[in-house]
C-alpha cells in the first residue's frame, strides 16, 4: 500500500490501519513531480496509494510476502529505483536496539520531522509505535515548529546537520544524528549515527554497533554489516546479502584496534586517486568549511592527464564578492593532511547539489 500523504495524524493512521491489516507501506514522497511519483509507482508495484485526499486507489501491482512492513524507496540516482523491503521483525530488533543504546523508556516523546519516505524519518515513526512512547509527527522540518514541540514536551528527535544547525540542540534530550556528515564538534546530547535503507536506520550508534548487530571492515575497507535490523530483500527480489549473510555497504571506513570505534571514510565512489595516492573528501571538506569565506564546499576529483584525477574544491563563498583564494584552501588542508590532498583547482558555484537530508549530490558535479 502505497502512503502519498504528507507527515502528520492523517500518515500515522493510514500506517496503523495497513499493518492492522497485515500489509506493508510504501512510503512516497509527496512533493515528487507527477511524473516521478508515477515512475516509482510503476517500479515497486504497489497493490494501493492513499492519496493526499484520503482516496484509496487499487493498482496492478504485487502482494508482499507475510511479515513484510515497509518498502524504503531508494533516491535512485544511479539508474531505476530500488525499494528495500523490511520486516516487522527487522523493525522490531532496530527499535529497542535504539532505546536500549539510549536508555530511555516511554517516557520520552518522539518528534518526527525528517522526510517520511527516508528510512532516517520513517525510523522515528516505527520506534515510537512498536516501543509505545509519546509521538509528535509534522510534515517536515521547520525550525520554529521543532521548538515549539520540544517546549510542548517532544524530548527526542532525529536531524541531519543542515537541520540541527538551524535550532537550538539544547531543547531535546536526546537528538538522533545522521544522514550525512557528522560535524566535529556537534552538542554533547547528540548521538552521531550510521547505517542506511538497507540496514533499516542507524545501527551504529557513536562508532561502536547496537545490540545484535554485525560490524566489520573488509580487507579492501569496505564496511560490512548484518544482524536482524537488515534488510530481508529490495522490491525485486533480489538479496544484496552474501550467503553469509553479510551486506557490503558502498561505504569506506576503519575500526580503531584499541576503542574499536568506527570511523567511515566516505563512499567508496567518492575516493579520488591522484597520482597514485588516495584522497577521500570528507577530511578534505571539514577542513576547507572552516575558511571564513567559505559557505560551503565539496571535494571531487576532475580527471586530468597528468594526475589521473585532480583534486577539486567546489566552493559556495560566504560572500560572491569575496572568494577565498585557491591557494589560501591549499595551505589549510596542508597544514593536516598530507599535500596531494590539497586542493588543485576551485570552483565556485552559488549553491551545492544536496539530497533532502543534506547529503552533497556529488556525480551531479
Amino acid at each position: 500500500m502505497a502512503l502519498d500523504l504528507h507527515g502528520g495524524p492523517a500518515f500515522v493512521a493510514a500506517l496503523r490501519r495497513v499493518w492492522d491489516d497485515g500489509d506493508a507501506v510504501l512510503p512516497l514522497d509527496p512533493r515528487l513531480p507527477r511524473s516521478w511519483r508515477d515512475m516509482l509507482v510503476a517500479t515497486l508495484e504497489p497493490t494501493a496509494i492513499i492519496e493526499a485526499d484520503g482516496e484509496r486507489r487499487s493498482l496492478e501491482g504485487r502482494p508482499t510476502e507475510d511479515g513484510d512492513a515497509v518498502v524504503i524507496p531508494t533516491s535512485g540516482t544511479t539508474g531505476t529505483p530500488k525499494g528495500v523491503v523490511l520486516t516487522h521483525d527487522a523493525l522490531v530488533s532496530s527499535a529497542y536496539a535504539s532505546m536500549t543504546y539510549l536508555g530511555v523508556d516511554a517516557d520520552c516523546t518522539w518528534l518526527a520531522c525528517l522526510p517520511l519516505h527516508h528510512i532516517g524519518g520513517f525510523s522515528v515513526l516505527s520506534r515510537a509505535l512498536i516501543c509505545e512512547t509519546g509521538l509528535v509527527v509534522q510534515p517536515g522540518f521547520d525550525p520554529i515548529e521543532v521548538e515549539a514541540a520540544a517546549v510542548r514536551g517532544a524530548t527526542h528527535v532525529s536531524l541531519v546537520p543542515t537541520t540541527m544547525a538551524r535550532i537550538d540542540p539544547t531543547l531535546f534530550r536526546r537528538i538522533l544524528l545522521g544522514g550525512s556528515d557528522i560535524p566535529a564538534g556537534r552538542p554533547a546530547n547528540s548521538v552521531a549515527t550510521y547505517g542506511m535503507s538497507e540496514s533499516g536506520a542507524g545501527v551504529v550508534y557513536d562508532g561502536l554497533p547496537l545490540n545484535g548487530v554485525g560490524l566489520r571492515v573488509d580487507a579492501d575497507d569496505v564496511i560490512s554489516l548484518s544482524g536482524p535490523t537488515m534488510l530481508r530483500c529490495y522490491r525485486d527480489g533480489t538479496d544484496p546479502k552474501g550467503s553469509d549473510g553479510w551486506y557490503r555497504t558502498s561505504d569506506l571506513g576503519a575500526v580503531d584496534r584499541e576503542t574499536g570505534l568506527l570511523t567511515v571514510s566516505g563512499r567508496a565512489d567518492d575516493l579520488i586517486i591522484t597520482g597514485g595516492e588516495n584522497v577521500w573528501p570528507v577530511p578534505v571538506e571539514r577542513i576547507i568549511e572552516r575558511h571564513p569565506l567559505v559557505a560551503g564546499v565539496a571535494v571531487i576529483g576532475r580527471a586530468d592527464p597528468t594526475w589521473g584525477q585532480q583534486v577539486t574544491a567546489v566552493v559556495v563563498a560566504t560572500d560572491a564578492d569575496d572568494p577565498p583564494y585557491l591557494e589560501d584552501l591549499r595551505e589549510l588542508v596542508k597544514a593536516e593532511l598530507p599535500a596531494w590532498c590539497a586542493p588543485r583547482s576551485l570552483e565556485l558555484v552559488v549553491d551545492l547539489p544536496r539530497t533532502a537530508l543534506g547529503k552533497i549530490r556529488r556525480r551531479e558535479l
